[in-house]
């Protein structure tokens, strides 16, 4: 005997119909971009990819718009980068270099300065462990990024967070965990001097 469903029971929503996140919109808009850089497509393709890309309500709409694209370059299965500031202090930044996914960071004695200013990333989101203790972290970021400070205690020292929450589509959220322990943990985005150094 054949079960009927109720009559209000809703239907079932298909895989691409369900609905997508912003998340999951600037996912795609940081792989279009990619595609643009690498040639595969136009520029006036990619303005009209985007803008499907960030009005898209489910699954199945950004889908269609990379269907024809490899997929993106596998970031995630790097392993963290450690940085010790232990006595003499230690910086990775500015310039280019490989972004992992999760980066843990001890200020030690000697500090540790992280900054993101000048790399090129294509993760949609970058974990900073960080850990204050005696001489605290600091986290650069560029204009057009955004941090996550949520998940981090405080301690002794403090968190100050100085960045902006203007984060443009399709660039990194910088999620800080960890402690600020004695001296704390600063994120912000470049002063003046740092600004002006990538043109002396």
């Amino acid at each position: 005997m054949t079960v009927q469903p109720p009559e209000n029971s809703p239907s079932p929503v298909p895989p691409g119909g369900l609905r997508a996140s912003h998340d999951e919109r600037e996912a795609v808009v940081a792989r279009l971009r990619d595609a643009a850089a690498e040639g595969r497509i136009d520029l006036d393709e990619l303005d009209e990819r985007l803008e499907r890309a960030l009005s898209s309500k489910t699954h199945g709409e950004p889908a269609v718009l990379t269907a024809d694209l490899p997929g993106p370059v596998p970031s995630q299965d790097r392993p963290p980068l450690l940085l010790r500031g232990g006595v003499q202090g230690v910086s990775r930044g500015p310039g280019r270099w490989e972004v992992p996914g999760h980066v843990i960071a001890h200020g030690g004695l000697g500090g540790v300065k992280l900054d993101f200013t000048r790399v090129e990333c294509r993760l949609a989101e970058v974990v900073v462990e960080a850990y204050g203790e005696m001489a605290g972290v600091t986290v650069v970021i560029p204009d057009t990024w955004a941090a996550d400070t949520g998940g981090i205690d405080p301690g002794i020292g403090g968190l100050k967070d100085r960045t902006t929450p203007d984060r443009l589509p399709g660039t990194p959220l910088v999620r800080l965990t960890g402690s600020g322990g004695v001296a704390g943990v600063v994120v912000r985005h470049p002063n003046r001097r740092e600004r002006r150094k990538p043109h002396d």
